[in-house]
């Protein structure tokens, strides 16, 4: 289905997408969109439940508990039932926790921490929501938010302004999924849209200065967007032309600079889920390359740690503004931040440990020996042959010198996980099966299974409150403690670059 936009050029891309909020059906989404959408929310509920003892989560679960009110939707994992929009919060943030959640490269954008748990959150609130909506709902939003993400590409630097484009983009996505979920009218979408976008936020210097609030940001949003849809079924209004009007969200936010074909392009055709990446790394998504080169240098030549003379990792101008420097903070991190965004910690640990997992980026972890030798050798530069500028992700090159004379090299352009080269749904499901391990108390062999076995057969689920169920543990032990914090390195201030 085309949206209006394509047989009115002037007309405002905002009723474009609110035509396709209310009007897609499960039959006509291509199958791949419906494969990824399923893939994304496997991979939701592994990072979920893995970071749901994560710093920040418990904190903000113990506000809404003192906040009160309808017991609506569920707190995962714990069990509470509280407001809708406190729910999908909580949610939203224990997803983003370990940054792990998935990543759509070119838009720059976690779509995942923003539509699922709002749909979630709001099917649980209406009930009796099935399968097959619950996948379109998330499918469209995961859309929505991706384009919104890639009309900022061309021309100014994306990052110019400092945004942080999933928490702002957020507000308005998890407003058009919970208005489509609420049943909604055009109008009614359009006002929840609108409502949403008088409160868009959400800036990069939490990035920068590694604070908590980087998690919390896709939960704020959809707080925001629910209410905001929930506003709107009570007949508030909201502005209508949130995206290119005179004070729309691209001339504000963005200075006019952004792409109207990149924004409407092949709508409700083309879906832009098909191009979202499922992590293998817990890591900012501009570190896999090298891990990616690092990892199959080890394992092709057989190198072992202290074979190692000379790493040099090779890349882009953007990459090693923000991964590389300064070497001193990459190759000795203060904390669990500095290692998530660093090239020299991601590639010592490919060396050192032939792997890169939950337990080699938390605060343990930065004091770890093996790792830290490594990473002594590694030097970062930059070279200009792997610059992109605003236009995706950048390659890396690793190079390994070894102390017998001998010297490798392994260039990778696009990482593990991307579309090109995507994880099987065993090996969702094996990081479900590490994400879960990685929980305050894991859930029973019995229970993950059953969800497991929901996921993978989304379309034929009749109430998506089963898969809530499944997710969720009673708030006690079975020896009445409260579960366990901070295991698994107990993460403190873990950000991402998207």
């Amino acid at each position: 289905m085309k949206s209006r936009a394509h047989t009115d050029p002037e007309s405002e891309a905002t009723q474009a997408f609110v035509s396709l909020f209310r009007n897609a059906r499960f039959e006509q989404l291509p199958a791949q969109v419906v494969s990824i959408t399923k893939d994304q929310v496997l991979d939701f509920f592994a990072v979920a439940l893995g970071g749901s003892v994560e710093a920040g989560v418990p904190e903000m679960r113990d506000l809404v508990l003192e906040w009160g009110g309808s017991a609506q939707s569920t707190i995962l994992w714990y069990g509470d039932k509280v407001p809708a929009p406190h729910a999908a919060q909580v949610n939203a943030t224990m997803a983003h926790a370990l940054d792990f959640d998935d990543v759509h490269e070119d838009a720059i954008m976690h779509p995942g921490v923003v539509t699922i748990p709002t749909a979630l959150a709001m099917a649980e609130y209406i009930g009796g929501i099935d399968g097959r909506e619950f996948i379109t709902a998330v499918a469209v939003g995961t859309d929505f938010i991706c384009r919104l993400g890639l009309a900022t590409r061309p021309g100014e630097s994306i990052h110019k302004y400092g945004w942080h484009l999933t928490t702002l983009f957020g507000y308005l996505t998890a407003a058009g999924v919970a208005a489509r979920i609420l049943g909604l009218d055009e109008t009614g979408i359009t006002n929840a849209i609108g409502i949403a976008y008088h409160q868009c936020s959400g800036n990069g210097q939490c990035v920068r200065d590694g604070a908590l609030t980087k998690r919390m940001g896709p939960g704020m949003a959809v707080r925001g967007g629910i209410a905001s849809a929930l506003m709107a079924k009570r007949g508030i209004s909201g502005a209508r032309k949130c995206l290119e009007g005179e004070a729309g969200l691209y001339r504000v936010y963005h200075g006019g600079a952004y792409s109207r074909e990149r924004l409407l392009a092949d709508l409700g055709v083309r879906y832009e889920g098909v191009n979202v990446s499922i992590k293998p790394y817990p890591c900012c998504r501009g570190v896999h390359p090298a891990i990616d080169a690092a990892l199959t240098l080890v394992r092709r030549h057989g190198i072992q740690p202290g074979d190692v003379r000379r790493i040099v990792i090779y890349c882009g101008e953007a990459t090693y503004g923000l991964l590389g420097v300064p070497l001193d903070v990459k190759a000795r991190p203060r904390n669990f931040v500095d290692a998530q965004f660093s090239l020299a910690w991601g590639v010592a640990t490919a060396v050192a440990r032939r792997r890169a997992s939950l337990e080699d980026f938390g605060p343990k972890a930065v004091n770890s020996p093996d790792i830290l030798a490594v990473a002594a050798c590694i030097e970062v530069e930059n070279d200009p042959a792997l610059d992109r500028g605003d236009q995706g992700m950048e390659p890396a090159r690793v190079e390994i010198a070894l102390k017998d004379g001998r010297s490798f090299s392994e260039q990778v352009d696009l990482p593990t996980g991307t579309p090109g080269q995507p994880l099987s749904r065993s090996a969702i499901q094996l990081k479900f099966q590490d994400c879960l391990a990685h929980a305050g108390w894991p859930i029973p062999r019995s229970q993950a299974d059953n969800l497991l076995n929901f996921v993978a057969d989304l379309e034929q689920v009749e109430d998506v409150r089963a898969l809530i169920e499944a997710a969720s543990l009673p708030q006690l032990t079975a020896d009445g403690q409260e579960p366990r914090l901070g295991v698994g390195g107990g993460v403190r201030g873990g950000v991402s670059c998207c």
